[in-house]
C-alpha cells in the first residue's frame, strides 16, 4: 500500500553510480521518483533503456523511476529533492534549481555529495542555506559503494539534519530491509567525515601503490581518522560522529577496497602515473583530487596540523613525488599519540 507521503515525487538530480543506486532504493520503497542530469544524452538513454547502461549496467529500473532531461518540469514537479551532483556542481545546481522554484514553497533538500564548494570552501550545508534559506536540509553520507545499494547489498547509512523530522523523512525514503538508516543532527561532522575519508583513500591508495603492505595502510587509516577528528573538532562537528558510520566506518570502506575510486586513484599516483591518466582510466568522478585542494585550505585557516593531508595535496597539485611525501611523513619529529 502506497501511503500519502510516498505519492509525493522525489527528484533525484544527477544519474551517476551514487544517483542512479538512491534514485533505485528510493523507488524500491515505493515512491514515485524522477531522475535528472545534466547530460540529456546520458538521462534520454535512461529513460530510453531503462538502466543506467553507462554507471551500472545490467540492472533494471523500477517503474516508477522516471528518467526527466528538463529541470524546469521537475522542480516543479517535486517540492522533495536528493542532489547528488559532484561537489563542485554542487551551488550550479542547487542556483539552477533555483530559477525554476516558487519562492513561498517549502522545499525540502538533501544530498548525497560528498566534498566542499570549492568556490568559498564551505560546507555544502552552508551552500545550500545560501541558496534556499528556507529549506529543510538533510545529508546523507555512510560506508556504501553505489552498485552494491543498486543490488541490494546490506548497507547501513545515515541522515543528518539539525531538524528531526526531516532526518525522519529523508531516513524513510531509503530504509528498507535491506538497508538500516540511523539519524544524526550533526550535519557538519557527517558532511566533514564523508568530505575527508576521500583524502585518506588517495592516500592509502598511493601507499599500496607503492608497495608497502597492510601495515602501512592500517597506520595511514589511524592516522587519517586523528586528521579527521582534529579537524572536525575545529569545525564544530561532533567527536563521536567521527566514530561512527560516516566517520571510521566510511574511511575504512574507501581506503580498503577497489570499488572506491579514490583508492584506484591514490594506487595509480604511486605506480608513478600521471594524475591525467590515472582519472582518464577511472572514466568517473574523484572527489578526493579537488577535495584535497580544498581540504588543505581549510586545514591552514582553522590552524590545524594534518600531515598526510599537506602530502597529498603536495603530491596531487605540486609535483611531489609519492616517494618522497611517504618520506617526509616518516621522518617528522617523534611525539606521543
Amino acid at each position: 500500500m502506497i501511503t500519502s507521503a510516498q505519492a509525493l515525487t522525489v527528484g533525484v538530480l544527477g544519474a551517476g553510480s551514487w544517483g542512479t543506486a538512491l534514485a533505485i532504493l528510493i523507488a524500491r520503497n515505493g515512491y514515485a521518483v524522477e531522475l535528472w542530469d545534466y547530460h540529456k544524452e546520458h538521462i534520454e538513454s535512461i529513460g530510453r533503456n531503462r538502466e543506467n547502461v553507462r554507471y551500472i549496467p545490467g540492472l533494471a529500473l523500477p517503474p516508477n523511476l522516471g528518467a526527466n532531461a528538463d529541470l524546469a518540469s521537475l522542480v516543479s514537479a517535486a517540492d522533495r529533492f536528493l542532489v547528488v551532483v559532484p561537489s563542485h556542481a554542487f551551488r550550479s545546481t542547487l542556483e539552477s534549481m533555483a530559477v525554476h522554484c516558487d519562492p513561498t514553497r517549502k522545499l525540502l533538500i538533501s544530498w548525497g555529495t560528498k566534498g566542499f564548494d570549492p568556490q568559498r570552501r564551505m560546507l555544502l550545508s552552508e551552500v545550500a542555506s545560501e541558496v534556499f534559506p528556507t529549506a529543510d536540509l538533510a545529508a546523507i553520507s555512510g560506508p556504501s559503494f553505489a552498485t552494491e545499494v543498486a543490488q541490494g547489498l546490506p548497507t547501513a547509512l545515515t541522515v543528518a539534519s539539525p531538524d528531526e523530522r526531516t532526518a525522519d523523512t529523508v531516513a524513510a525514503w531509503l530504509r528498507s530491509d535491506r538497508v538500516r538508516v540511523y539519524t544524526s543532527r550533526d550535519l557538519a561532522g557527517v558532511q566533514l567525515g564523508g568530505a575527508i575519508k576521500n583524502v585518506m583513500a588517495l592516500a592509502a591508495g598511493i601507499s599500496d601503490g607503492l608497495g608497502f603492505g597492510a601495515n602501512a595502510r592500517a597506520a595511514l587509516i589511524t592516522r587519517g581518522l586523528a586528521e579527521m577528528n582534529r579537524l572536525g573538532a575545529a569545525l564544530g562537528g561532533n567527536p563521536r560522529t567521527f566514530m561512527g558510520l560516516t566517520g571510521v566506518g566510511d574511511l575504512v570502506l574507501t581506503c580498503t577496497d577497489d570499488q572506491s575510486r579514490n583508492r584506484r586513484a591514490g594506487i595509480g599516483l604511486g605506480q608513478g602515473r600521471g594524475l591525467q591518466e590515472v582519472l582518464e582510466d577511472i572514466g568517473q568522478e574523484v572527489e578526493g583530487i579537488k577535495t584535497v585542494r580544498e581540504l588543505y585550505a581549510m586545514a591552514g585557516r582553522a590552524g590545524v596540523d594534518m600531515p598526510i593531508t599537506e602530502q597529498v595535496y603536495k603530491v596531487v597539485y605540486e609535483h611531489l613525488s609519492a616517494g618522497q611525501a611517504v618520506k617526509r611523513l616518516l621522518s617528522r619529529e617523534p611525539k606521543s599519540e
